[in-house]
């Protein structure tokens, strides 16, 4: 892990893999840090060069004052990958980092080769859900929506998925701050026009049991990027990559191996 900084402010990143190896850009969900993807990343090819942080807000990076405006998110992703070199990269974003990676790859099509979308849509939920859950963590920290939010992304079975403990805790310990910074972030987004101009190779993964990004709405996202691929993935929520990481990486590994990347 390396502290990155920026002109105003102080990220938390990790790169992994042999200098000059493919590029991969993982960006996590809101209320999660770069250890969602600890289950993963030992499933990956080895040549792989992977890029891995906690968004502004999260983990260990710092906390901005809230509001946080989507630009601000997709400019610190782009100034990390620049700090690294990363160049041809893909980008795998999960919910609001799937945001940020259609946000990068409209912006940055020099840096970005690949996208993988992954349980998120070019809009996520509506401003009024978003100000009252915005409400309640103020009024009452993480723990206020807690379960309301590991039933979107585990199914209504929830308490006794085996993933509840690498997400639940993770969650917990996020600042409001930061959740609310980057909801805000989520709230005021919609990308629909600017993902229907991408042409890049596009991979979008669903989980069936997902509540937050429902597979409709992760496949309506994909369809308006010509020649995308699409992947259901069975007993999978929100967050697969912590529920069914050797499945993830197996459709990750093999979209990489088709477009060449790998």
């Amino acid at each position: 892990m390396a502290h990155v900084f920026l002109p105003e402010l102080r990220l938390n990143a990790e790169l992994s893999g042999p200098p000059g190896g493919p590029a991969l850009v993982l960006v996590h969900a809101l209320g999660t840090s770069l250890h969602l993807w600890d289950g993963l990343l030992p499933l990956l090819p080895a040549s792989l060069r992977i890029l891995r942080f906690d968004l502004r807000g999260h983990g260990q990076s710092d906390v901005p004052p809230a509001p946080y405006a989507m630009g601000a998110l997709i400019r610190d992703t782009e100034r990390l990958m620049e700090h690294f070199g990363m160049k041809d990269a893909v980008i795998l974003g999960l919910s609001i980092g799937g945001l940020i990676a259609q946000g990068l790859a409209v912006k940055r099509l020099d840096l970005i080769r690949g996208m993988v979308l992954s349980n998120t849509a070019a809009r996520i939920g509506r401003p009024e859900q978003w100000s009252d859950r915005i409400d309640a963590v103020r009024k009452g920290g993480m723990a206020a929506i807690h379960d309301a939010t590991m039933e979107r992304w585990l199914g209504r079975k929830w308490r006794s998925n085996p993933a509840l403990p690498l997400v639940s805790a993770p969650f917990l310990a996020t600042a409001p701050e930061g959740w609310a910074g980057c909801a805000a972030a989520i709230s005021g987004t919609d990308f629909y026009e600017t993902t229907a101009t991408l042409t890049l190779p596009t991979l979008a993964i669903a989980g069936a049991n997902d509540g937050s990004t429902p597979p409709d709405l992760v496949r309506e996202t994909a369809e308006l990027v010509r020649g995308h691929r699409f992947a259901l993935m069975r007993g999978a929520g929100h967050l697969p990559p912590a529920e069914k990481p050797a499945e993830y990486a197996a459709i990750l590994t093999q979209f990489l191996s088709e477009i060449g990347h790998v």
